[in-house]
């Protein structure tokens, strides 16, 4: 249970983080909300992943594979989104792996 408690801080740590400077732009509630639930969500599922690669690579593939849909929804109306939604991704997953690695398991 603790791993999981320690998984969920991990995981609400990032979206805040993600979140900032989306509120900093002013977007809109709907989105802010999305993305934190995304990376509380990644939070407690990349720690438990049990793949024989480095953790760093684990959380960028599982993170960039989970933007994909978000990338497809944004895309069409936000084309300059799609980088930093790409870089926040690769940032925040292979921190979130690294961090689940040292504190959850």
């Amino acid at each position: 249970m603790n791993g999981i408690l320690i998984a969920l801080g991990i995981g609400i740590i990032a979206g805040i983080i993600d979140v900032i400077p989306m509120i900093i732009q002013k977007m809109e509630k709907s989105a802010n909300l999305s993305a934190f639930a995304h990376w509380v969500v990644l939070g407690l599922i990349i720690p438990y992943v049990s793949w024989d690669i480095a953790p760093w690579l684990k959380g960028l593939i599982i993170a960039e594979i989970s933007a994909v849909p978000i990338l497809l929804l944004i895309a069409p109306k936000d084309k300059k989104a799609i980088l930093p939604i790409t870089v926040m991704s690769a940032i925040l997953g292979i921190a979130i792996a690294i961090a689940g690695e040292m504190l959850v398991k």
